[in-house]
Order: C-alpha cells, then structure tokens, then sequence
C-alpha cells in the first residue's frame, strides 16, 4: 500500500507515521512529521521517482508521498494509479488549492473552468481565461503570473488576476492585480494558482446542476436575425454550421475569424468555449462584431486591420475561418495556413478563386477538401402554400493539418 498524504493549503501539518520511505516535494518534507531515521526522497523528475517507490514497496516497505492539496486532482495520484494500479493508493486529500483561493476571494466555484499548466504549454490556460469570465489556472515554472498576465495583457480584454502564494503556510498571500500589474512583477516560486475573473462578470442566482463552465449551447448555426448584420453580410446559418462542423471550436485553443463582418462565426466558436480574435478591415464591422459578442454573453477580441499584414500581432491559432473571398484572398489563406495548428476552413462564392485557395492550402502541408453548398429555404407564397426560395451558392473550403506520428515512448 502506498499512502498519499494532502498537505500544504491549511491545517496542520500532516502526521506521517510509521513508513520507510517518504517522497514528496522538498517544501513538503520539511513540514511534515517525519519519524526519525526514516529514508527521504525529494520529488525532482518522476520517472526516477516511481521506480524508488516501486522497489521499495516490493520489497514490502511502507512509502508514503507527500503531495499538494489534493493530489487527485491534476496531481501524482494518476501517475501513481497508472504505475501501481488504484488499489495500491490509500489517498488522503487536503483541500484543492483552487477551492481554498476561491475561498480566499470569497467566490463560489461551481461554476468555474479549471485548466492546468503545470509542467504544460501556457497557451491553452491563457485561451481559457480569454473565453471564460472565471478560471483558475494551476502555475508552474515559465508559466506563472508574469507570463499569464502579459498573454492577457496583449488582448485587451478586461480581466483580474487573483495571484494566490503559499496557501495555508504562515506566509501566505492572496492580491488582485491587472495583467498588466502580474506581468511586471517577480513573483517567486510560491504561487500554487491564479484566479482570472471578468471584472463585472454576474453572479448566477442559483447554482446549476453540473459543475464546470456553461454548458454547450443546446443549439448552433443560429438565424441571421440573431446577428447585426449590414445589408445581409453575414454568413448564412447552413454555410455556418458546416464551417463550424469543420473548425471544431473547443475549450483551450484558439481560433481566428478573418474578415469576420458581423463575426456570427466567431460568436458562435466562443459559445463552444473556443478563445476567438475577429479581424476586419472595417472599424464599423468591428464595432458591430463586439455588439454580437456582448449580445450573446462571451468575450471576442476583435481588432481593426487588414490580412495578412494584421496577423503578425496575433497569437498562433489552432483553426482559422476565412470569409469575404476578396482577390487577395488566396494570400491571406497562405498566410493563415502557416500560422494555423489544426484546421483552415474559407467560404468562396466566386468559383475563379478555388483552385488557387486549394494550392495555397496544399502548399502549407494541409489536405485541402471541400463541397459547393447550395440550399433552398422554405418559403410562403400567398394562398397558404410553399416554395423553395434558393440562396446564393457557396464554395466551403476545409483543411487539416497531417497529424505528427508519435515515436515510440513518447507522451500522449
């Protein structure tokens, strides 16, 4: 049996007991109770870590880890089960980091989006406190407070960041800072997690019936009267939901929509919990797009300028839309293609610009497929029946990137 011991975000320090191996972090070791004579190991790479555990308890010795507030939740337990299998934990958690700093900021946190990105890429927690109003993101070495709140502070957005630091330790700190603030201060090694929370952001009156962030929207490709829209430039619903379909928009990555007039695309990717950046030419558009944003409750970042030349200021994205089809089009595409991480999706209505929109794909390394949408709307005529009123047609672009073969060993 291998006991996990929580510790470190209040209360006293934990008992240990009897055992003849402790393992944990060296913050850990030195407050915990520690039988005399007792062999210590201090948690550095986990590999090496997992074999000392193994050997001992094979050889019936008693081990036990020390490990941060609950260790279930986003700590050692799954590297543990996966080595020595569930029934070989006997796990005793403390108090979630994350539940004691909500605490702290008197916040519920029911309703809360929890990302990790200790031992991570920092991008995909800044992408969730971009498309959530309350997060919590769990810290580790290069990706801290000073390196979320300058991603932050890049976007405009309005956010604060509650930068909690030894929690449950004598020297504890809890402070709200801007992004701007958190980005320019060195913050040590303390800090176990930061809030980011949407100054403003309502309170629900009643707590829902499933924890995590909102829901998926129960429904998507939403009418064009959901929109404000000039002179009927918006995409319509059925070139929506295929676009949407082949974007994938998902909670941690983000996704640019370029030359987004109404931005119904972009809404519709942050109602998936995707970060969005809208881009257009035009200031009215980009007013226009915040509104919609606004109107249905989620944060887009939308920024006046013309592709490609604008798309070097923005972060890399996972999956690009691509609408307007204007003659440059087949270079803004290039341009996307090389920054995008998974996908590219373009709606065209002129034919004379596919083939050269598909080589550009191609020649970014992407498989390049598509389909000329064409639909008829149901419509009255007078007397109580029905015709088929056709829309415009429309070429709807998508490409994947190749997937990278993983080599033997390699981490999922």
């Amino acid at each position: 049996m291998i006991t996990v011991l929580g510790t470190g975000t209040g209360g006293p320090p934990p008992v240990v007991g009897a055992a003849d191996l402790v393992v944990g972090a060296a913050r850990h070791l030195a407050a915990a109770e520690l039988p005399s004579g007792v062999r210590r190991l201090v948690l550095g790479p986990l590999a090496p870590a997992l074999d000392e555990i193994g050997a001992c308890a094979a050889a019936g010795g008693r081990v036990v880890v020390l490990a941060s507030g609950d260790p279930g939740f986003f700590g050692i337990v799954r590297a543990l089960g996966a080595r020595f299998g569930a029934a070989a934990l006997d796990i005793r958690p403390s108090a979630p980091s994350v539940a004691v700093a909500f605490a702290r900021a008197g916040l519920s946190w029911d309703d809360a989006v929890v990302v990790s990105a200790h031992g991570r890429d920092l991008r995909a927690a800044v992408n969730v406190c971009r498309a959530f109003p309350k997060a919590a993101v769990l810290t580790g070495p290069g990706a801290g407070p000073a390196e979320l709140g300058a991603a932050l502070a890049r976007t405009g957005l309005p956010r604060t960041l509650v930068v909690a630091a030894g929690l449950g330790s004598p020297g504890e700190t809890v402070v709200s800072v801007s992004p701007e603030e958190a980005a320019g201060r060195d913050w040590g090694e303390a800090v176990g997690v930061v809030l980011c929370l949407r100054p403003g952001a309502s309170v629900p009156a009643a707590a829902g019936t499933v924890a995590g962030p909102r829901p998926a929207p129960a429904g998507w490709a939403l009418p064009e009267a959901d929109f404000a829209h000039r002179d009927s430039m918006v995409t319509k619903f059925e070139v929506r939901a295929l676009a949407l379909a082949r974007l994938g928009p998902r909670t941690g990555e983000l996704v640019w929509d370029i030359g987004s007039g109404s931005g119904s695309v972009a809404v519709e990717c942050a109602r998936f919990g995707a970060a969005v950046v809208a881009v257009d030419k035009s200031a009215e558009a980009v007013a226009r797009v915040r509104a919609n944003a606004a109107a249905h409750g989620v944060d887009v970042e939308a920024v006046v300028g013309r592709a490609p030349e604008v798309l070097g200021q923005l972060p890399d994205p996972d999956a690009v839309f691509v609408g307007g089809g204007g003659s440059d089009v087949a270079d803004v595409v290039a341009a996307c293609a090389r920054r995008a991480r998974r996908a590219v999706v373009v709606t065209l209505a002129a034919v004379d610009r596919v083939a050269a929109v598909r080589a550009a794909l191609g020649a970014s390394g992407f498989t390049a497929d598509g389909v000329l949408l064409q639909s008829s709307r149901l419509a009255p005529l007078p007397g109580g029946v029905t015709r088929l009123a056709a829309a415009n047609p429309v070429f709807v672009l998508w490409a994947e990137r190749p997937a990278t073969p993983r080599t033997e060993g390699a981490p999922a």
